[in-house]
């Protein structure tokens, strides 16, 4: 069955898209910790991290240091936390979370926020991406 990383993949269900190449996709969260919360997924539907093909596993963290920090610009943040755990969706994907202090990772802090707010974190990012290209 499909997750639904795989139907915002396939284009079936919307998002707001950051960045994608052949191999991942970058989306906003729509409940983040912090303004700028992204997934980085890649497009293979594959449950657990480290189920990953070792070639795949080695470029989607090569595509979060890479991402990293164009969110981190884009919101002006001292760092990006990253979180891997896997368990909401059967499908693998990274959190990287703009944070200016310990303690920012809590999921519990997640809070919803409105199309239009995300509408301007993803022009935010995708500027600072584009500008940097």
């Amino acid at each position: 069955m499909d997750s639904i990383f795989t139907r915002i993949i396939q284009g079936e269900l919307p998002a707001f898209r950051l960045w994608e190449n052949k191999y991942f996709i970058a989306i906003l969260v729509p409940d983040p910790i912090n303004p700028g919360h992204t997934l980085l997924i890649p497009k293979q539907q594959i449950d657990y991290i480290f189920d990953l093909p070792e070639e795949l596993y080695n470029s989607m963290w090569q595509a979060v240091k890479w991402l990293s920090p164009y969110i981190q610009q884009a919101m002006d943040s001292k760092r990006i936390g990253i979180a891997v755990e896997g368990f909401g969706v059967p499908h693998v994907h990274i959190h990287l979370v703009p944070v200016n202090s310990g303690n920012e990772l809590n999921p519990e802090r997640a809070t919803p926020v409105t199309p239009e707010q995300l509408t301007i974190v993803q022009n935010k990012i995708r500027q600072v991406i584009e500008n940097s290209l």
